[in-house]
């Protein structure tokens, strides 16, 4: 019963948050990126490129963030998608990273593409 009542008021709290915060999510769902040339969002799109071509042998360059969207977790969740330049053609890409800044922690977690 305990357990139950703890859950309900965590339950309340959380959405009174939610209302508090003009209906943002505080944490786990994901919120688009409304300036995709602020430079942590391209140190975080560059990061996923030289993870990914130290990986597979590539040589992509960074060109430009198209879209994203950002999630609150143990830290923050990018989703990207980026263009890069393989030396003959630009190609789209979506790129999954993983950031804990306090942490000094980085993962790229998937790359994706051509798309």
């Amino acid at each position: 019963m305990h357990n139950l009542f703890t859950t309900i008021i965590i339950i309340i709290f959380l959405c009174k948050s939610s209302v508090a915060l003009g209906g943002r999510t505080v944490s786990g769902g994901w919120s688009p990126i409304s300036d995709v040339t602020d430079p942590k969002v391209v140190d975080i799109a560059k990061f996923a490129i030289d993870e990914h071509n130290k990986a597979d042998h590539a040589s992509l360059k960074f060109a430009k963030v198209l879209k994203g969207e950002s999630q609150v977790v143990a830290g923050m969740n990018y989703n990207l998608t980026i263009t890069a330049a393989d030396g003959t053609a630009d190609h789209d890409y979506v790129v999954f990273v993983w950031d804990k800044p306090w942490q000094k922690f980085r993962q790229l977690v998937s790359f994706k593409g051509p798309i």
